[in-house]
């Protein structure tokens, strides 16, 4: 009897704790289920292993979700929310294709063997990342980072801060699948899905965001692969690095801060919970 007590009694106190705390808890969740998963798949889990591994934030926040008396469905709403301006469309399946064309642009100016015609010729392995990426690849993890986490930051920080925020939880989390440099890149693009979460209040299309980055990231550096992609940190990477920055800072000056965010500092979709919000 008093075992059984105690563990009310614990799970109480974890629940009361998720209550006050849960990005806390969401973002330390998301990280011990993927780097878990992760751990096992480097171990010889296998391939699928390491795939559940990405679903870690969204599982996280639908735990802490439930944990906190909310709904599932309210969570899940805005991942179907597409009925949006076709701009925003063209935003998220357009703003990698046309940061990688800048890319591209860079570097035939710093004299590397630019090949425009490569384009056309990986047309077909973009798609085919595309499609894997969304179905059964990274961009499910955003009904946890956009869906869950940044609302609630910004329910209680400025975009700018929230953003910094929750891009520095998604960057860090990255870290065992790319290297201790590995949070960098995540960080910058975060700013690119609070603006169009912001506009939108569409986890749809932030899923459509990411499912476009990666294939640009993987394909739409048009020099040949064995210059391209053959070594880390080489000039490609830098440019790729300084044309997100750039086009991060021109997005924060442009909004003035703001992020997409309504004057009334409201998010698009407001979170639908009776507690005060906290970290």
């Amino acid at each position: 009897m008093l075992e059984h007590v105690t563990t009310a009694e614990h799970t109480t106190r974890v629940e009361a704790l998720v209550g006050r705390h849960p990005v806390i808890a969401f973002v330390a969740l998301a990280y011990g289920i993927s780097w878990t998963l992760w751990a096992i798949s480097f171990a010889g889990g296998g391939d699928v292993v390491f795939l559940l591994g990405a679903l870690g934030p969204a599982a996280a926040a639908a735990v802490v979700v439930h944990a906190r008396g909310e709904s599932i469905r309210d969570w899940l709403r805005p991942i179907w929310h597409l009925r949006v301006s076709p701009r925003w469309w063209l935003y998220a399946l357009g703003l990698p294709i046309l940061l990688f064309g800048v890319v591209s642009l860079v570097l035939q100016l710093f004299g590397e063997p630019v090949d425009w015609s490569l384009a056309v010729d990986r047309l077909p392995q973009y798609l085919g990342t595309f499609v894997f990426v969304l179905v059964l690849g990274g961009a499910l993890e955003e009904p946890g980072w956009r869906g869950f986490g940044l609302p609630r930051l910004q329910e209680r920080y400025s975009p700018l801060r929230a953003t910094l925020l929750i891009g520095l939880a998604w960057g860090v989390w990255h870290i065992p699948v790319y290297g201790p440099a590995g949070f960098v890149i995540p960080m910058v693009l975060a700013f690119f899905y609070t603006f169009l979460w912001n506009r939108t209040g569409s986890v749809g299309l932030c899923i459509l965001l990411h499912a476009s980055f990666t294939p640009a990231q993987d394909h739409l550096i048009l020099m040949p692969r064995s210059i391209a992609y053959s070594a880390s940190l080489d000039t490609p990477d830098w440019v790729i690095l300084g044309t997100y920055v750039f086009a991060a800072v021109l997005l924060v000056a442009a909004t003035r801060g703001r992020l997409g965010q309504r004057a009334t500092g409201e998010s698009p979709i407001r979170i639908s919970e009776t507690k005060e919000v906290h970290v």
